[in-house]
């Protein structure tokens, strides 16, 4: 209120005044650009670039350019799940299911961002909520392999506070997939 009353207590000129022009005013000095005496080249660097392998290369989620991961590694992983107060939870599928395709997704729109597609895995059993031994995940995974050894299995992370999955990770890849290369056959020329 204070604010009000002192903006209306100023005193507003009616007819508008011209201003003077502005003298002595110098133009700025810009400095030369010097020569440039030598080039930076990657010319040893781009021996090391490699094609990537553009057939039967394809790759899942989060570390899944990785070799496959030890049971030590997984543990780690889950590890790192239960830590941040993630839910972690198991989800299978077929080869044929398994990678977004045409045959397999119903697309919402005309473009598809390939993240919701409406492609889902099969969860395992129900969500292991309150979970925080990596070891009870690790016997999960097991007892999924056992019930579908030609299945993909991946664990996802959920955080129930913001509703999102957080991660996933392939565990299991089928004994017949051939679609993943191992990690000296990835690119063209090898490592």
């Amino acid at each position: 209120m204070a604010a009000q009353l002192c903006f209306n207590q100023v005193a507003l000129p009616r007819a508008a005044t011209k201003t003077q022009n502005v003298t002595g005013l110098r133009p700025v000095a810009v400095p030369q650009a010097k020569p440039v005496k030598s080039f930076v080249s990657n010319g040893s660097k781009t021996r090391a670039m490699l094609v990537w392998q553009p057939v039967n290369n394809k790759y899942f989620e989060t570390l899944s350019y990785l070799p496959p991961l030890s049971k030590e590694d997984i543990a780690k992983q889950v590890d790192y799940i239960t830590r941040n107060g993630w839910t972690p939870c198991l989800e299978f599928s077929d080869p044929e299911h398994a990678y977004v395709s045409n045959e397999n997704c119903v697309r919402l729109g005309n473009v598809s961002a390939n993240y919701v597609d409406n492609r889902y895995w099969t969860m395992f059993k129900l969500p292991m909520f309150g979970c925080t031994d990596s070891q009870q995940v690790l016997n999960e995974i097991d007892e999924c392999t056992k019930s579908f050894p030609n299945a993909y299995i991946r664990i996802v992370a959920f955080d129930a506070v913001r509703q999102v999955q957080i991660s996933m990770l392939l565990v299991h890849r089928p004994p017949n997939a051939g679609e993943y290369r191992p990690v000296e056959e990835r690119s063209v020329g090898g490592l």
